[in-house]
This record gives C-alpha cells, structure tokens and sequence, in this order.
C-alpha cells in the first residue's frame, strides 16, 4: 500500500497489500471442513491513474490488471478486484471484469475518492491532482458524515448500473465509522478491510489495533474492536497486507515517510516479492497456532505496475495454488470470508499469529493474541529473553475524532489504548517493553530460557510453556479474551518479576499506580489495567513499573476498564 511520492524508493524496500483470498477451485475441503481455517484473500484494486509518475499511464495500469487476472486463473486461484470510483467508470475496466465468472471473482469498492466521484456528488474538488491520497482530500475522512452519504449513494448506484447488484465489500486503507455504518445499513455490505498496523507510513497512522485476523469494529471507531453486540458494526473488518509477524512492529523506516514496508505485497524486495521470505511466511501461516483461523491478503494495487510485481506475483501464486492443493490454506473471495465470519462470530474471537520458527539464522519466535477486549505481543530474542512488545486495551466507547469530524491536513491517526507500547515508547537508545526478570544471588538479571510450546487445544484459550534456564523453572502463561495469567513452577526460589520500561522522555498514560490498579489516560479516555493477583508498584530502578507475582502467579485483567483515579 502506497501513496507517496517515495513510492518508486519503497518498492525496493517491499510492500504487500493484504488479499483475502477464498479458494472457490473446486479441489480440496470445504472452510466447514476445517475447524481452524487458513484463510487467503488474492485482493487487487484499481486505480485509474497515477499522478506520481508520468511513466505510469492509464495504459499502463489497465494492463497491470490484465497481468494480475491471467497468472490467476493460470492457477485457477480466485480473488477480488476493488475499483475506485474512476476505474469503475471505465469502460475498459468494465468490459474486463463484467465477463468474469461470478463463482471464481468477486468485484467490490475501493474507497478512496477521486475527482469525478466529489463532482457527481455535487461538490468541490480540493485536491492538487484527480486523484490524491492525502487523508483530507482522497478519503472518507476528508467529509462531513452528510458528504460522506452522498458520496456512498453516487458510487453505489453507479456500481449498480454498471454490474447489475451493489457491492458487498468495499475496503480501503481506513474507512471511518460513519460511512462504514452507512454502507451497511444502507447497501448491507458483507466484508471490509482496512491497512495494517503502521506509523506515519504515507501519513497515515493506525497503531494498537486487532493484529491481523479480522474483527467487528465500534459503531463510533471503526479500528476499535467492539465488545458487545449492541455497538458494534456487524461487518468484519480484516486487516490488509500480511505483516511481517517478527520484524514489521520494529522497524523504523528510512527518511520522513514513517514506518518502511516488510509486508507479503508482491513488490517488495524484503518482503511479498523474496522467495525465502515468502516461502517462510506460507509455512508459519499454515503450521502456526491460530486458535480460531489464520488470515491474509494478498495482492496489490495496480499503482505499482506489472514490471515491479511480476517477481512476486509469480513467487507468491504458484506456492498459494500448491499449499491450496495440499488443503493446507483455503483461497476465497473478501466477500465469502466475510460472509463465513458472521456465520461463526456474533462477537470479535480471541486469535492468535504465531512464528516458531524465524527466517534464515535468526531463533527469534512471537506470538500475537487478539481478542476484543485487548491484544498483547510475545517477542523471544535470539539471546532466550523474553518480553512482552505490546499490550493494547480495546474500548468500544473510545470515539475516534472522524467519525463525526474532518481531518484538514495530510495526515491521519487511529489509536486504541497503550499499556505497553514497544514503538512509540522507545527513545534514545532505549527499547521499551515489559520484561521479565528476576533476582539471583542479590543480582538483578534477565530470566532466559529455551524455545517456548504453544498450544491451543482449548476452545478460546493460549497456553504458552516456557523453560526458564536461568533458575530452573518453567513459565506457564494462560491467555483468554479477559485476562492474562502467568506462573512459575519449578524448584528454584529465585525472586521473579515484571518490570516495564521506556524511553526516558516518552510521554506515558500512567496517571496513578495502586497495588491493586494501574490508572490511565490517553486521548482524553480513562482506562485501568487491573491485578487480579500480583500487584503494581513504581519500580525501585529508574523504571517505570513493576509487577511482582503473589504465590508465583500473575494475573492481570483487561477487560475491567471504566473508571478514573
């Protein structure tokens, strides 16, 4: 995913555009089949120009296209096309994807907004090109919510006219919660999809959101996962572009365009378009522990041309048609995967994304839980510690400022609530994260240990086992959709503990600690993180919290978040 006039310098540096894919090849089981699904998404979506390069013409994207479409059905492999408003009006377009078979192909929405969409709508174009992909001009964020109506009746009939039936998914980077709500209440639309977690990168930052997977927005933020049924927009949202698990959250970028790109998006070198990488990422995907399913997109938008995808389209295809032959992953429409997700889920499930195995030397491992009440990030590093990268909380009643508001600048934020934020909160030098320590022999040190055992046999539960090397004992961890416990067993007395940690001028939403209660406040939302066992204090080093076991055991709740100090 891209938008910036960096975008021929990040092509080297690799971006993929999640694509859900739904195998409808009649070979192979059925998603009912299978208990845990693997689930692909093989999502393009099309534009109609490209201001940013005068050697990317319309001819020259329209073909993108038609290269996109054979090495698909090369491999009988079916997918999505989601056209902005400008392609949908092309007659080139239309004819192309109007002949194709409607159980293999699905044709939906993208939701940025060009030129000819604003001015049918019977308003001003603001943007410095037809198409431009600041946030204020080129998205729903740019619009009051009365515009916005309008610009969603204008596409949508017009799709109708076209295609004979309005669109049941439509995605984009970020939708907000107004139109999304809008576009299914009205047009009931089945499936949406919106970018994965990232920082600043083209000026949009979504940060601490549901990780991967999909999930069941607040009917006032739509990156907020909702927590009951009566606010929540019953459309799942799944998350683009097939984040690098090990290495994305980190990574720092290069120069002024935010967080860089390790993603499955055929078009990048370090990422969808490396052969190593993606045939490392397709076997974590299928092998790892999910609890629910597993999912990602794939795919890209025809901005970055045939020329720069090629590689990886052709690395990426024929494995996915493979791993679907040998019923190891399912390849399916974003619509079909919607549609199965509100047959399973009336609420958001607990999931899981999981690396046993990290690529070339490295021994990293982590593990990602989602659930709609919190997410959390397990990194091991190659040394055998282990630290907690990310702990977000999850509030339905936490409004994001679009819903209702128009940004005026470039750029964009989508926020939940930080406990522990290993990005953000890192400076000078300095990573931030919630680790796990220990006292020996009156000496403070880093617990390490050997590789960890994951299961997740029990319906909405995580178990994580963890031998601890340094004394001689094992961790157990427990995660479900409320709440984290943490054990020790073993025959060492050694004095373990959690210790968090930031960079020193890292602004935090701490605001009380009490043993029994961490308060918080950040955007103007208080929120709590609560110890059911264990208890809070100030670290006695020059940290920022400890969380010090009671009987060996932690327990700390996450779904208790309302009140202040």
């Amino acid at each position: 995913m891209v938008k910036l006039f960096s975008l021929r310098k990040h092509i080297i540096a690799g971006l993929l555009p999640l694509v859900c894919c739904i195998n409808l090849h009649t070979s192979g089981q059925s998603l009912t089949d299978n208990p845990k699904p693997n689930i692909v998404n093989i999502i393009n979506f099309i534009r109609l120009l490209e201001p940013r390069d005068a050697a990317i013409t319309e001819d020259v994207l329209y073909q993108t296209v038609v290269k996109q479409l054979e090495i698909m059905r090369k491999y009988k492999l079916p997918g999505t096309f989601l056209l902005q408003y400008d392609a949908l009006m092309d007659s080139r377009y239309q004819q192309l994807l109007k002949n194709l078979p409607a159980d293999s192909f699905e044709i939906g929405g993208w939701w940025e907004i060009p030129q000819p969409l604003v001015e049918k709508a019977g308003y001003k174009w603001r943007g410095r090109y037809p198409w431009d992909w600041h946030a204020n001009v080129g998205f729903s964020t740019g619009y009051m919510p009365s515009e916005r109506e309008k610009l969603v009746d204008v596409y949508m009939e017009d799709f109708k006219k076209i295609f004979g039936y309005y669109p049941k998914s439509v995605a984009s980077w970020f939708i907000d919660a107004h139109t999304l709500n809008y576009m299914y209440e009205k047009y009931r639309i089945v499936a949406s999809a919106n970018c994965k977690d990232q920082v600043g990168t083209d000026g949009y930052t979504l940060w601490g959101g549901y990780w991967n997977q999909a999930y069941y927005p607040s009917k006032i933020n739509s990156y907020m996962p909702a927590q009951t049924e009566k606010n929540q927009t019953p459309v799942p949202v799944f998350r683009m572009l097939g984040s690098d698990p090990v290495r994305q959250y980190d990574d720092k970028g290069n120069g002024s365009n935010g967080q860089g790109v390790i993603t499955l998006e055929p078009v990048y070198r370090y990422g969808g378009g490396d052969s190593a990488w993606v045939h490392w990422y397709f076997k974590e995907f299928t092998e790892g522990h999910n609890m629910e399913y597993n999912y990602v997109q794939t795919g890209q938008e025809n901005s970055f041309t045939w020329a720069a995808m090629k590689k990886g389209f052709e690395i990426q295809m024929p494995l996915i048609a493979k791993l679907r032959d040998e019923n190891k992953l399912k390849v399916e429409t974003l619509a079909a995967s919607g549609e199965w997700f509100r047959r399973h889920y009336k609420l958001t499930p607990a999931t899981s994304v999981t690396v046993n195995n990290d690529l070339g030397g490295s021994n990293k491992k982590t593990v990602w839980f989602n659930s709609r009440f919190y997410r959390f990030n397990l990194l091991w590093d190659s040394n055998g510690t282990l630290r907690f990268r990310d702990i977000h909380l999850f509030n339905e009643s936490f409004p994001s400022y679009y819903t209702e508001n128009v940004t005026t600048t470039n750029e964009c934020t989508f926020y939940t609530l930080p406990f522990v934020d290993g990005y953000l909160w890192s400076s000078n030098g300095k990573t931030a994260a919630l680790r796990f320590k220990a006292v020996i022999n009156g000496k403070e040190i880093m617990a390490e240990g050997g590789d960890p055992v994951i299961k997740d046999n029990t319906a909405g539960k995580l178990y994580i086992e963890w031998p601890i090397k340094s004394f001689n004992a094992k961790m157990l961890m427990e995660a479900n959709e409320k709440q984290c416990t943490i054990k020790v067993e073993g025959s060492s007395k050694a004095d373990w503990f959690l210790e968090l940690s930031a960079g020193d001028s890292t602004k935090l939403p701490f605001t009380k600690i009490t043993p029994g209660t961490v308060y918080c406040r950040f955007e103007k939302m208080d929120y709590q993180v609560s110890a059911e066992k264990g208890n809070f204090s100030k670290s006695p080093a020059k940290e920022v919290l400890r969380i010090n076991p009671e009987n060996r055991t932690i327990v700390l709740n996450f779904s208790n978040q309302s009140g202040s100090n």
